[in-house]
């Protein structure tokens, strides 16, 4: 009687896993997706009944994703064009972000996987190894799409079911749950069908193996004061920093990520008018040398140190020709007039869209110490 009953528990326990872990479709004609977008319609393509979307998001109202699998089937042309997946949405613009590139197929960035934070895509920040890999699409027809989202880490499918396209080792945000749904830059437009979701209560087994991540180079900075976003054009010509106009600012602590990068959008978004906020830090010198520090940015720089402009850079997507991506990268050097004693160095980054960030280091630590 007792090993009858230890069966039976056995088999309902199987029996509420399995309907734990059941895909739920959700038709795209359903009252569950919430749309806004450019241009969006429901009709039939290449024999699915399909969502038409451009310029736009759809997000399941009442989803409450943290871990488990997405899948879809997704077509679109050659154009120039961006569609994809978003999901823990939280709103305010916080979501994991992973779409596709027609125009770039075959490319290292034939796609992407990128945080959102205060509605800045970070793909500027994030680029290369863990984010994007070479995919070569078929146009015009339906291709199927799987991730498996798994804590902090994610993995991509793309046509191939068995080989994962993107193993994503780090998925930025913090692990909660959130909406889901798909989205379609303002360019091109994509095809949707086929969309279903698997919630998991456990992140789900993942087959790649992770990127071991590598500590940053000694002498990096990993923590910053990021002051409040102000207007970029407020310090055309601003040459020497007021002691009025450093009162008026107002400050937050932002800790790098393990390879150096502080993402300002972790601490506010931008704006038309405020799209710039100051990094600083303090650096102890132990007498009166020169320092150099190496830099990556995106977008724009201007480096004050002691109150004092001595550096501007721009990074700026397409600045330096029609295929330049700006993308982060240590590319800049500044050396430093520090005096003997307490030194500060303010870093203005100003944000146009790809990613607002900042990296810095300092290889020759010697005499140095910086808070």
């Amino acid at each position: 009687m007792i090993q009858a009953k230890r069966v039976l528990l056995i088999l309902f326990m199987i029996g509420f896993v399995g309907m734990q872990a059941a895909p739920e479709v959700i038709p795209f004609d359903s009252e569950r997706w919430e749309m806004q977008a450019a241009e969006k319609r429901i009709e039939a393509y290449q024999g699915q009944k399909s969502l038409y979307m451009k310029g736009g998001l759809a997000l399941i109202k009442d989803s409450d994703f943290t871990n488990g699998i997405i899948e879809f089937d997704v077509a679109f042309g050659k154009e120039r064009g961006f569609a994809g997946v978003r999901w823990r949405y939280q709103g305010g613009g916080n979501y994991e972000d992973f779409y596709l590139r027609p125009h770039q197929s075959g490319n290292p960035d034939a796609n992407q996987y990128t945080p959102v934070f205060n509605g800045v895509s970070g793909w500027q920040l994030y680029h290369g190894q863990g984010y994007a890999k070479p995919v070569v699409y078929d146009f015009n027809q339906w291709m199927h799409v799987k991730i498996v989202v798994s804590g902090s880490q994610a993995e991509v499918y793309i046509k191939d079911m068995e080989t994962p396209a993107v193993i994503i080792h780090e998925l930025k945000h913090d692990i909660k749950s959130g909406k889901l749904g798909v989205g379609v830059g303002n360019f091109a437009p994509a095809y949707f069908s086929n969309f279903s979701y698997t919630a998991m209560s456990s992140p789900p087994a993942l087959k790649g193996t992770p990127m071991q991540m590598e500590p940053p180079a000694p002498g990096t900075i990993m923590k910053w004061q990021v002051s409040n976003a102000i207007n970029e054009a407020s310090l055309q010509n601003k040459h020497h920093l007021t002691a009025a106009e450093k009162s008026a600012l107002t400050w937050q602590p932002l800790e790098s990520e393990h390879t150096g990068l502080a993402n300002l959008a972790r601490v506010q978004g931008i704006s038309q008018e405020s799209n710039t906020a100051f990094a600083k830090v303090t650096v102890f010198s132990d007498f009166d040398q020169i320092k150099r520090v190496k830099l990556g940015y995106s977008d724009r720089v201007l480096v004050y140190c002691n109150d004092r402009l001595i550096y501007g850079g721009n990074n700026t997507y397409r600045t330096r020709d029609y295929r330049y991506l700006g993308t982060i990268g240590y590319f800049d050097e500044v050396y430093l007039d520090l005096k003997k004693g307490e030194n500060e160095l303010w870093i203005a980054v100003s944000e146009s869209f790809g990613g607002w960030g900042l990296q810095a280091v300092f290889e020759d630590q010697n005499g140095i110490e910086v808070r």
